[in-house]
């Protein structure tokens, strides 16, 4: 007998035992257990910074890129993958992580583009950053480990990716997690003026429009780096090892371009590929995401963000907003990472 077998069949048993002596109990609901599903039930609270390292971080070649990711819990446990954002690094979801795999998750959390360990294959592929070409790397993850449908959550960047692969691809998103919630682009409605105070807030956007500011950014990563945490998140006050962990993810080589391009790209000030714009065409239209979704808000998010009611009506399956208290800023799953994993599992159970 294999040893896969052997444990199929020791957790056979251990399952009929346990739902013998819960039914004998009077504990034993009526949901229906399914194989690619865990039920952990509420998940412990966790300082944020108690966990600090994924262990050695892994590469695997996918589409145009070798990605560079974290994985924990176990190979066979339900896939989880989380999308970190910018100026953030995979650690925003280091403890998160740790919650999900003590759960019976697999966790991966992939540098994206630009970030990290991820390099392109190739010098000649365009340091392309739009939307729809980020979401593509994921799907190319997935692909390349052979992970046909997952959880996926994200935060920033991350939370426009878990949006575009939800609603373009609902065969490969089993439940979603967003903080801040419907974030795609429309890059002719993003050009319309905004209030004043509206366009204040997304003064980096117009900074990374002019010359100097790919120059600025290149100079001045770190102090870049900390300003903006602090701007996102005003009342959360990061240990300094948590910020040094995160922050030499900008030191990637193709940083600069793939932020800059992100951002003009975004205000049509520097042209996509033209590979991608049927997928831009499709999330023109905002599209409606039916899997089940959780967006979660911090209540002191200093960061641009849309409001919850704006964007309910684009989530037409099983749907909870949360909004986390406790001076909670942009960087949700790293400031509170208990909310963010018990989201994951929760949603899970939609």
């Amino acid at each position: 007998m294999s040893e896969r077998i052997d444990l199929d069949r020791r957790r056979f048993f251990g399952a009929a035992a346990m739902a013998f002596a819960g039914t004998q109990l009077g504990i034993l609901g009526c949901s229906k257990a399914q194989a690619d599903t865990v039920r952990p039930g509420r998940l412990p609270p966790v300082k944020p910074g108690t966990n600090t390292s994924f262990g050695a971080l892994k590469q695997i070649d996918a589409g145009v890129l070798n990605i560079g990711y974290g994985e924990s819990g176990p190979p066979d446990g339900p896939p989880v993958i989380l999308l970190h954002g910018w100026p953030y690094a995979i650690y925003s979801f280091v403890d998160v992580a740790a919650l999900l795999a003590e759960a019976g998750y697999r966790v991966l959390v992939p540098n994206l583009r630009g970030h990290g360990t991820t390099r392109f294959l190739s010098s000649s592929t365009v340091r392309n950053a739009q939307q729809s070409a980020v979401a593509r790397d994921i799907i190319a993850f997935m692909d390349a480990l052979d992970i046909p449908k997952a959880i996926i959550g994200g935060v920033d960047w991350g939370s426009r990716t878990t949006c575009i692969i939800a609603a373009l691809w609902p065969e490969r998103c089993k439940a979603m997690v967003s903080v801040s919630g419907y974030l795609l682009t429309n890059v002719p409605a993003a050009n319309a003026p905004a209030s004043p105070e509206t366009e204040y807030q997304w003064w980096y956007a117009s900074y990374f429009a002019t010359e100097r500011g790919p120059v600025g950014y290149e100079k001045n990563k770190r102090e870049f780096g900390r300003f903006m945490w602090k701007l996102h998140s005003p009342k959360w006050n990061f240990d300094e090892a948590i910020f040094q962990r995160s922050i030499p993810t900008l030191d990637n080589e193709d940083n600069t371009a793939i932020v800059i391009h992100n951002y003009r790209w975004r205000y049509g000030l520097a042209p996509g590929e033209a590979q991608y714009d049927d997928l831009e065409r499709q999330l023109a239209v905002r599209p409606v995401i039916k899997v089940p979704a959780i967006t979660l808000e911090g209540d002191a998010n200093g960061a641009p963000h849309p409001e919850p009611a704006s964007y309910r009506d684009r989530f037409t399956g099983k749907y909870e907003h949360r909004t986390v208290e406790g001076g909670i800023g942009h960087n949700l799953p790293l400031e509170a990472p208990q909310a963010f994993a018990q989201a994951v599992v929760d949603v899970d159970g939609f």
